[in-house]
């Protein structure tokens, strides 16, 4: 069934259970006809503690039912601690999750391989009971999050990692047939840089390393970086091709432009097509989530691809288009302010499309309160040629936080916009760039949200918008207590 919960900022289309903790996505595969999305998930509530895999299918991306937690950690077991994070894969009648095993008496930054195996299409899986890969490579000082693909007639892993010469590194294995990994060192390593264009770090260690294999000579590598003293913090893609296990790749790019979007992963479906998910976690105080007894969402799942010029390309998955509703605004014209222009109201959860073309410095605005004082605003800033998204209005709440975030975006065309708005998450894709920016946002109004344009004095602007309602995903009902507090 389709429901809407009462809490104002718990979103409706995208993908989280309904209460608890959740973070990475983890066992991203398409088997047996279904699209199978885990993600890490405390049964007992909303800390990241605890962790398990939560486990959701669906045909169509649009209609989706609980499965039992597919993974626990196993008391005394190789993860006694946790079922941290890796993935899955689908190897004919076998589902097959690779994960990070966790115990509280190793280092935490040493999380060896284990797997589990599924013959019923993910409704029950069992345990390998030891670990896979028990020894960290000589010279490794962290190391997570298994990542198995199959290349030909077998398959390779890649490992998350820091070096102690203080490289990032993702490392290489190969197998014939998932049991026996070889190691074949480091797939790339680099130094602690800049992201590029951004004042982020692309970190000391690298977690949830992901592979686009090349396509049309070049593929991405998107790594999680980890950075002293804050941790998780910022995700990077490496565009580059392989030459003898190496992956030879240029500077590291932004691979989401926001602040709350963390720890992506990949999923291969039908068609040769890439899907991606990612953890948007909570931009509010933890009690506060606590409170409301739940906390992070998966983002939406994206199409990615690396262009023809080498960048790398996201956009939401077509399916998506089928949550789109009523359509209720759908306005053109040519503004030459200062004053706004409103174009009507829209819901807590919405999708739009803009096509914005300025003289100057212009954009969008949503009130979320009647009189005007708190707002979400996404607009050009011509004079550096970025996209700005600002939160710092967008919650009366202190427990909310601000900041403005920026991607690259030439003003001297049009520009044109995806932004999907879902009570407290929104997503600003860059179509004519595939660029994408994810944040939260914590609106207190009560009454109808507005949609405004704005420009500043003296700029014109031409524009196009359209928005339509956007519908709740379809949660089955689960057979049995799907998000239940396992057994032991």
């Amino acid at each position: 069934m389709s429901t809407t919960p009462c809490d104002p900022h718990h979103p409706v289309a995208h993908l989280r259970p309904p209460r608890n903790w959740i973070n990475d996505p983890n066992g991203l595969v398409f088997h047996d006809g279904h699209y199978h999305v885990c993600y890490q998930y405390n049964p007992y509530g909303a800390t990241h503690a605890n962790l398990h895999w939560g486990h959701f299918r669906s045909p169509d991306l649009l209609t989706w039912e609980p499965l039992p937690i597919a993974l626990s950690p196993t008391p005394g077991g190789v993860d006694a601690d946790g079922c941290f994070s890796g993935n899955a894969v689908s190897d004919g009648e076998r589902l097959v999750a690779f994960y990070s095993a966790h115990r509280e008496d190793r280092s935490f930054q040493h999380q060896p391989v284990t797997w589990a195996v599924s013959r019923d299409g993910g409704r029950t899986f069992t345990p390998r009971g030891e670990l896979l890969i028990p020894e960290l490579p000589e010279g490794c000082t962290m190391y997570r999050d298994p990542y198995v693909w199959q290349d030909g007639d077998g398959w390779r892993m890649l490992v998350g990692a820091a070096l102690a010469d203080g490289r990032a590194a993702a490392l290489l294995y190969d197998s014939p047939d998932l049991e026996t990994w070889t190691y074949r060192g480091p797939f790339t390593a680099r130094e602690k840089e800049p992201i590029n264009g951004t004042d982020l770090l692309t970190g000391e260690g690298w977690e949830c390393p992901q592979y686009l294999p090349p396509a049309d000579g070049r593929g991405a590598l998107i790594v999680s970086a980890w950075n002293l003293p804050t941790g998780p913090q910022s995700v990077a893609a490496l565009i580059g091709a392989e030459d003898d296990d190496h992956f030879e790749a240029g500077p590291a790019v932004p691979a989401d432009h926001g602040p709350d979007c963390y720890a992506p992963a990949l999923l291969r479906a039908p068609g040769n097509r890439w899907l991606l998910w990612g953890w948007s976690w909570e931009a509010r105080d933890e009690a506060w989530a606590v409170a409301d007894g739940w906390a992070g969402v998966l983002t939406l799942p994206r199409e990615m691809h690396v262009h023809i010029d080498g960048t790398l390309r996201q956009q939401p998955a077509t399916e998506l288009l089928a949550l789109r509703g009523r359509h209720t605004i759908h306005s053109a014209g040519v503004t030459h302010g200062p004053q706004p222009v409103d174009l009507g109201s829209v819901g807590r959860a919405f999708d739009l499309t803009a096509r914005l073309e300025p003289t100057g410095n212009a954009g969008l605005r949503l009130l979320t309160t009647p009189d005007g004082c708190e707002y979400l605003d996404i607009r050009l800033d011509s004079d550096a040629g970025e996209l700005v998204v600002d939160r710092d209005h967008a919650s009366l709440d202190t427990r909310a936080r601000g900041g403005s975030y920026r991607m690259p975006c030439l003003t001297d065309r049009p520009v044109d916009l995806r932004v999907v708005v879902d009570h407290s998450i929104a997503e600003i894709f860059l179509t004519t760039t595939g660029q994408v920016l994810t944040l939260r946002f914590y609106p207190t109004g009560q009454s109808p949200w507005r949609l405004q344009v704005r420009t500043a004095p003296d700029t014109r602007l031409g524009y196009a918008i359209d928005t339509w309602e956007l519908h709740p995903l379809v949660i089955k009902e689960p057979s049995t207590d799907a998000t239940s507090t396992p057994g032991h």
